[in-house]
């Protein structure tokens, strides 16, 4: 549901599918510690979506189906169009559907939305989280999706402000804040998209908005069991990439949390918290 930097292309090799891996366990537990985000987002979409729960859904960047069955959760008579670029993600999520027996209620498509859109068929719901900032080109999906929709379907599209945060102030001191610039200086080229004014570009492709809403999430002890989990999973795929970004002394106390033989270890802490923020715009085709 939300990818914190998730790669939506089709990666090769070893080491891609070991990052694939981490990234599937990331977003796991992303939805087992927010559950109570999870819940209340879906509930905010079926009070606007109505009717149209029951009908046809489109989940666009869908990872390992995290939205796909939240959504499915709120009608049993809902299908799901799960889309993905990559093979692992919609295996598992594959492999879900069957353990939860909607296998027939889910077609899973892979493509690079990038390249060449499926016809996807005419659907009465679009879902879309943590994923439109990826789009080399947004205002041409936008297009494509208010085409998609039927009159007076609803187009949900859900961001981010980047990682969540997990760590008190004290440690490194302000550590956390210094990962969370290095990160934004790195999308900032890599995903020029991510924070964009996507209510002007949701307007700009022809939807009235119906509402737009933040989400936030602050956890605090005692926390879930997985808190340490996801804690670790996400700061550890972040790590790779503060290489020259930060300073040494960074470099080693985040080394230092990230070991789980310390004592320091984020899964031995009992200091941390869970703190995110969600967009969200609901968007109807007239």
């Amino acid at each position: 549901m939300a990818d914190n930097g998730h790669e939506h292309g089709h990666p090769h090799g070893h080491g891609a599918a070991s990052d694939e891996a981490s990234l599937a366990e990331m977003l796991e537990l992303d939805a087992e510690v927010l559950h109570g985000y999870v819940a209340e987002v879906t509930a905010w979409v079926d009070g606007h979506a109505g009717e149209r729960m029951s009908g046809r859904i489109l989940d666009l960047g869908c990872g390992t189906g995290v939205g796909t069955f939240a959504l499915l959760r709120r009608s049993g008579d809902a299908e799901v169009v799960a889309v993905d670029g990559s093979t692992y993600m919609l295996e598992r999520l594959r492999e879900k559907a069957r353990g939860l027996g909607v296998e027939k209620r889910v077609r899973a498509v892979q493509a690079d939305l990038d390249e060449a859109w499926p016809d996807f068929g005419a659907v009465d719901v679009v879902w879309t989280s943590a994923f439109m900032h990826h789009l080399a080109d947004p205002d041409a999906a936008l297009r494509k999706l208010f085409g998609t929709l039927r009159p007076g379907g609803l187009l949900v599209v859900i961001e981010i402000d980047g990682f969540p945060r997990f760590l008190p102030g004290s440690v490194g001191p302000g550590l956390e804040e210094r990962c969370h610039a290095a990160l934004a200086e790195i999308n900032a080229q890599r995903m020029p998209h991510m924070g964009d004014d996507w209510g002007a570009r949701l307007s700009g492709a022809g939807f009235v908005i119906e509402e737009e809403r933040t989400f936030s999430v602050e956890l605090q002890a005692p926390l879930p069991e997985a808190a340490g989990r996801y804690a670790q999973a996400s700061l550890g795929r972040l790590r790779p990439r503060l290489e020259g970004m930060l300073s040494s002394e960074d470099l080693a106390t985040l080394d230092t949390l990230l070991d789980p033989d310390r004592p320091e270890s984020l899964l031995r802490r009992d200091d941390l918290s869970v703190r995110a923020r969600r967009f969200a715009w609901a968007a109807r085709r007239p």
